[in-house]
């Protein structure tokens, strides 16, 4: 039990003084507790007590506040027993909103002492409860209907209480409404209902979209006719009609049908509760216009009407708007507009002043406008505006939908689409790309063969190779970016990738960049391309010291990486705080890798921007703007997840996820490296080689033919299955997997048919992964382009030695 009482003048008192004093707060704060449950009798006792008690202090002359160190001894336990009897969760804070003391309910509900409204609740419910509070000190009461809380809605109620009216009371009990729900529905059908009936009274239970969830036996008859038909989850406003002059009938009757008044009964508090919804027989035709200047039937449908709907008079001002105008509007009712002007930025304002002037003053037809509400000035939304009659004062009629998610949704789909074309032309462009490369780099590895490096022309054959390898690295990117390189996957743990790179990070960052590493205890093995991993992890590193270096005043920094496990159960949360759909990011056990500075950061309006291609803030020339892309592209391909979160002035996190690899072997394998020596690359045999680019079917001609292979060549599949038909079986097949009139695997189908054991080596410029799932083809190699000759010979050795 935490105690806190207040004091700014100290004093001393005897020792029977403090007691007293002690007896009068416990007694007092009993007797407020008492109240609050409910049980005003006893409480009434109490209070008795505790004046007689304040009588004798005032006798004593010790009328005064007692200090902080006399308040500590004040004994709370009568309050807290009583508190301790109810089921409710119960605390109580002063004038200096400190938590007094709590009950044991309250600390299992809220996970210990947090000071209330500022709760684990989210956002919208501590402003809410606040809201509640401020009423209470103003009121002596305040109400919140439902908090959502993670154990289920809870109400809440808190008084203003104690001999100097300086405290708050906070009660907290659970909310059943779906027991409340079932219960109103099973009366409506039950003997209640009947009663209802036998009174004339038609009552339904609708759901806030105006579906009905249940009826008595009369509205049954009046709607449809019949007592027994279904009318659950039908739309109750297409029972009722209305006349010129507002009044209310069911649609079956006609307009010559009895007129309806309509009463809503709101039994339940909060949007998403049900309304409760009498009609009754109206004999009189009641007057169309109310005190509001609105007929009360419609007012009472455009209410139901899940769509936002306002009305406004002649002069310009709202009459009436219901809770979806409400909704998507934006509006806070403490402080509402007077006209629809004021929802709206100010260059929209005479747009929509000048469109109700004209629908006020006649006009007929609906017309629509694109507004931009005063706040959510970048969502563009569309205001309906028509003229209305027959509805007293009120004379023109808006409609706006609550559009922000749909907007944001449009968002998120276009960027999707462009980052999907984007990504399809940077594969295309690096597919051709790799051919022209791979022809580069075979003819360079050919002429190599024939010089040595004392060689005038060797250091310039080097140099264009050297060059084409770059120029290839870039291609990779572009792939990376696009999700279609080719990974080879190993089972591994993260940190041994960040112990190999290490080593390597210290010269890149320099001295004034501080490298700190940390590795979480339980690390599940992931499922990854070590060398992609490597190379995400310098991507990152590098925009890291660049935005260290960059920070005014600051010669340097700190680079941390760390891996850490991450539970299922931690990933449920992440996921529901980014908002992020379980079938996106599946719950399971991750091994998670962040990267984290303390550079400048990256502005909110920056951030969503830095995986896009070619996106870069740094100076002309010092960026390509493929990093982040690459390192984006590589993560999405290896089946993970990476979420940036940035604060400007103190630094970025880069935080990436990767499932733990289930696997039935329990060891987890790391990258072997290949120390023994490498058999004779000669060979003999037959091979056929299929390429539709004639400078890459030139140049690994050359490269086989050299290695001492025979070497027949086709330039399409039509030509490779002619070849077949006149030659003997060949002992290798090589071939191109995109080729024009027949590709690769629908030539290799055909010749498996002659030869169904047939060895075969495709190439190919795009992602194995990628064309493994397009190829349903058994015991095929695959060697990706660009590859130099030393390469295609030593894929060529592998299968043929395979047969």
């Amino acid at each position: 039990m935490a105690t806190i009482v207040q004091s700014s003048t100290p004093f001393r008192h005897s020792a029977r003084a403090a007691a007293i004093v002690a007896g009068v707060t416990g007694v007092a704060a009993a007797a407020i507790i008492l109240s609050v449950l409910g049980n005003p009798l006893v409480a009434g006792g109490f209070l008795a007590a505790s004046l007689v008690l304040a009588g004798g202090i005032a006798a004593a002359q010790l009328v005064r506040q007692p200090t902080v160190e006399e308040a500590s001894e004040i004994d709370w336990s009568i309050a807290r027993t009583l508190a301790e009897a109810s089921g409710d969760a119960i605390a109580i804070t002063d004038r200096g909103g400190r938590l007094i003391c709590a009950n044991d309910a309250y600390r299992a509900l809220f996970a210990g002492d947090p000071t209330p409204p500022n709760l684990p609740i989210g956002e919208p419910s501590i402003a809410a409860l606040a809201a509640a509070g401020r009423a209470a000190w103003r009121d002596g009461t305040g109400d919140v209907a439902q908090l959502a809380l993670a154990a289920g809605p809870v109400a809440a109620r808190i008084n203003r209480a104690g001999d100097r009216a300086d405290m708050l009371v906070w009660r907290f009990h659970a909310v059943d409404t779906m027991d409340l729900v079932a219960r109103a529905e099973g009366m409506l059908a039950g003997a209640m209902g009947n009663r209802l009936a036998a009174a004339g009274l038609m009552v339904a239970l609708v759901e806030p979209e105006g579906r009905i969830k249940a009826a008595n036996r009369v509205f049954r008859l009046r709607a449809m006719g019949h007592e027994e038909g279904a009318v659950a989850g039908r739309d109750f406003a297409r029972f009722l009609i209305a006349d010129a002059r507002g009044l209310i009938r069911f649609e079956r009757e006609g307009l010559a049908g009895t007129p309806l008044r309509l009463i809503q009964i709101p039994f339940l508090d909060g949007d998403s509760a049900p309304l409760l919804i009498a009609l009754i027989d109206e004999d009189e035709p009641a007057a169309v216009a109310n005190a509001a200047g609105a007929a009360a039937p419609i007012k009472d449908l455009i209410a139901l009407i899940p769509a936002g709907i306002a009305l406004v008079d002649r002069e310009g001002r709202f009459v009436q708007m219901n809770e979806a105008f409400v909704r998507a509007a934006g509006i806070d009712l403490s402080t509402p507009p007077l006209y629809p002007g004021d929802l709206v930025v100010r260059e929209d304002k005479a747009a929509v002043a000048d469109a109700v002037r004209r629908f006020a003053g006649g006009v007929a037809k609906a017309s629509d406008l694109t507004v931009r509400l005063r706040d959510r000035p970048d969502d563009p939304v569309t205001l309906s505006i028509a003229g209305a009659r027959g509805l007293g004062e009120a004379a023109v009629l808006l409609s706006l939908s609550d559009t922000g998610e749909e907007s944001r949704l449009k968002r998120e789909v276009a960027q999707a689409t462009k980052m999907q074309a984007v990504g399809q032309l940077a594969g295309g462009v690096a597919h051709d790309f790799n051919n022209i490369l791979t022809a580069i780099i075979g003819h360079c590895d050919l002429m190599l063969m024939r010089h040595t490096p004392g060689d005038s022309d060797y250091d310039d054959i080097q140099q264009i190779r050297l060059n084409s390898n770059r120029a290839a690295s870039l291609t990779r990117q572009l792939l990376a970016f696009s999700r279609q390189q080719t990974l080879r996957p190993q089972i591994l743990q993260l940190p041994d990738v960040i112990s190999e790179v290490s080593n390597l990070l210290k010269r890149l960052l320099g001295e004034t960049v501080t490298l700190t590493v940390k590795h979480g205890r339980n690390l599940g093995a992931v499922r990854a391309d070590p060398g992609q991993l490597e190379q995400v992890v310098m991507n990152l590193a590098v925009n890291a010291r660049d935005a260290m270096l960059a920070r005014a005043g600051h010669s340097g920094g700190t680079l941390t990486i760390e891996t850490l496990a991450v539970p299922a159960a931690e990933i449920a949360r992440v996921a529901r705080e980014r908002q992020i759909a379980p079938e996106a990011m599946p719950v399971a056990d991750y091994t998670a890798l962040r990267v984290s500075d303390t550079g400048t950061g990256i502005s909110p309006d920056i951030l969503p921007k830095i995986f896009d291609p070619f996106f870069t803030t740094k100076d002309v020339g010092k960026g390509t703007g493929l990093g982040l892309s690459t390192v984006y592209g590589i993560v999405k391909q290896s089946g993970g997840y990476i979420f940036a979160d940035s604060v400007v002035g103190n630094g970025t996190t880069f935080t990436i996820y990767l499932s733990v690899h289930r696997a039935e072997r329990s060891a987890t394998q790391g990258r072997k490296k290949v120390t023994e020596t490498k058999p004779d690359l000669w060979g003999s045999g037959v091979i056929l080689l299929v390429e539709d680019e004639d400078m890459v079917r030139a140049v690994a001609e050359r490269a086989l033919i050299r290695q001492g292979y025979t070497v027949l060549t086709a330039e399409n599949g039509e030509a490779a299955l002619e070849m077949l038909a006149s030659n003997p079986r060949p002992d290798l097949l090589i071939s191109d997997v995109v080729m024009p009139m027949m590709d690769g695997p629908t030539m290799v189908r055909h010749a498996r048919v002659r030869y169904p054991d047939l060895p075969i080596l495709f190439m190919s410029g795009y992602a194995e992964e990628q064309l493994r799932r397009s190829i349903d083809l058994d015991n095929v190699s695959f060697l990706p382009k660009p590859f130099s000759v030393q390469q295609l010979a030593e894929a060529t050795r592998d299968v043929l030695a395979a047969v």
